[in-house]
Order: C-alpha cells, then sequence, then structure tokens
C-alpha cells in the first residue's frame, strides 16, 4: 500500500538519518522530506539516499530557489517540496525529473501550479484553509489532482480532511521533533499510519 503520507524531518542533522529512516520505513511512511533550513539538510538528504532511496522517495522541503533543486538532482533526491507557489521552482523540478509539490492556498495559486507541472499541492498551512476551503478548491480543481493538507493537521483529522477531496498529508511535529529518538519516531508513526488506515478504511 502507498501511503500518501510524508514525513517533514525538519531539524534533522545527519547522524540521526539512518535510524530514523529505518524507523519511518518499517512503519509503512516512504516519503520523507529534509527541509532545507534543518542543519546540514544536503548532506542529511544524501545519506537518506544512500540508504533507502531503492525503498522510498526521498526529497527536501522549504525549497526556494531553482539551484537548490539543481543540488537535490545531483545528489539523487526525488521530491522537492515548497512553501510557496514558485514557478521557477517547479519547473526546474519537472525538468530535473523530480516530483514536485508547491505550497499553496488560493484557487490563483493552485492553477498556477498545475500549470507550472506541479504533481501535487501542498495546501499550507491547511489549518487556515480548513476542510470547507478544501471542499470549494476541489469544485474547480481538475479531477485528479492530488492534494497534501500540511500544517496543523494530525490523524484526528484524517477522516475528515479525506471526505472533502485530500489525498495525502504532511507530518511534522506530530512525527519528528529535533532530537527525538528513533524509537520514539517509530512509535508515533505506527500510531499515525493506523490512523491513516482506518481513515482509508472508513471512507472506502
Amino acid at each position: 500500500m502507498s501511503r500518501k503520507l510524508i514525513a517533514i524531518l525538519r531539524g534533522i542533522t545527519p547522524d540521526e538519518v539512518p535510524a530514523i529512516t529505518e524507523a519511518l520505513i518499517d512503519a509503512g511512511i516512504t516519503r520523507i522530506e529534509i527541509p532545507l533550513n534543518s542543519p546540514d539538510p544536503f548532506e542529511s538528504i544524501a545519506r537518506m539516499v544512500a540508504c533507502a532511496g531503492d525503498r522510498a522517495v526521498i526529497g527536501a522541503g522549504t525549497v526556494l530557489d531553482p539551484s537548490e533543486v539543481t543540488r537535490l538532482a545531483e545528489i539523487g533526491a526525488g521530491m522537492v517540496v515548497s512553501p510557496d507557489c514558485n514557478e521557477a521552482v517547479i519547473r526546474a523540478a519537472k525538468a530535473a525529473g523530480l516530483l514536485s509539490y508547491p505550497g499553496v492556498f488560493t484557487a490563483t495559486e493552485c492553477f498556477a501550479a498545475l500549470r507550472a507541472g506541479a504533481d501535487g499541492l501542498k495546501l499550507f498551512p491547511a489549518f487556515k484553509l480548513g476542510q470547507e476551503g478544501l471542499s470549494a478548491l476541489k469544485a474547480v480543481l481538475p479531477a485528479g489532482t492530488e492534494t497534501f493538507a500540511v500544517g496543523g493537521v494530525g490523524p484526528d483529522d484524517f477522516a475528515g480532511w479525506f471526505k472533502v477531496g485530500a489525498t495525502g498529508f504532511g507530518m511534522g511535529s506530530n512525527l519528528y521533533k529535533p532530537g527525538a529518538s528513533a524509537a520514539r519516531v517509530a512509535q508515533d508513526a505506527k500510531q499515525i499510519v493506523s490512523a491513516y488506515d482506518c481513515a482509508v478504511s472508513d471512507g472506502a
């Protein structure tokens, strides 16, 4: 089962990468981003690609400039996630063969991102948009558009977001905080995956 869950490891350090990566994959989360405002992020991403690039989609978050996309492609990343809708970043990601998930909030941003080639939309901050906001957007978005709710969304909310058309979620501080042990991440990841699977089953 390919779950539409993206782990957001803001603040992770290179030495933590192997154990945290294995904990996430073992729990069933195989989309992982390391935000570029983390300590030594490119080294962390390179280590993650080396140990799990064949088992997970590894990428970066908080990508703000096309030059960062070039560097990510060089180290073997597969995914670019941004907090904003920067069409130059989206086009650079697609030109390099990477998946692109830009941050959007309005219909204007959604369509600009899709026209630039985005693979999916990161609804951010989702708690401000709300489920009613996504429901309104889904009425005009092209069928099949992938939408990831990110920011202020947790396992208790999954079912409600699925009902209004969300296709996935980005999990940050409720999955990983700087300094968290691999054991703690494994425990939280298993709970998040269980909640996701239950919400999917309820909506089936």
